[in-house]
């Protein structure tokens, strides 16, 4: 017989996972942590919007600051508090070096679940 959970049970389950990834580039490891739902809506958001029911693309910039928006998004302290909050520390982790970005936003999407097409599907709207 199948037990199915509770509520609570789900709400209550610690279901985040993290990784921590060497960054030589900066010194040392940071965590990074799988977007919640509500975090990857509000990731995926900031780059497309609604047009008479067609997404559309925010600016005609594409993904012009993906990783550094998802690694924002994703780069937590060792107590799961998220470390870049403001849009100028998103904007300053943006000038960071391409390959730490890139090998950060590898984790935060294997984490998340985030796939190319996911992505290109940004690109796209």
């Amino acid at each position: 017989m199948t037990q199915y959970l509770s509520a609570e049970q789900i709400l209550g389950a610690p279901d985040l996972k993290t990784e921590d990834v060497p960054v030589p580039e900066w010194g040392g490891t940071v965590r990074v942590q799988e977007l919640s739902g509500a975090d990857r809506d509000k990731f995926e958001s900031s780059f497309v919007t609604t047009s008479g029911g067609q997404a559309v693309a925010v600016d005609s910039g594409g993904l012009v600051g993906f990783r550094a928006r998802l690694a924002a998004a994703s780069i937590v302290d060792e107590n799961g508090k998220r470390m870049f909050r403001s849009d100028a520390e998103v904007k300053r982790l943006g000038a960071k070096s391409a390959a730490a970005l890139q090998r950060v936003c590898e984790a935060a999407m294997r984490l998340s679940g985030l796939t190319e097409q996911d992505v290109e599907e940004l690109v796209k709207a």
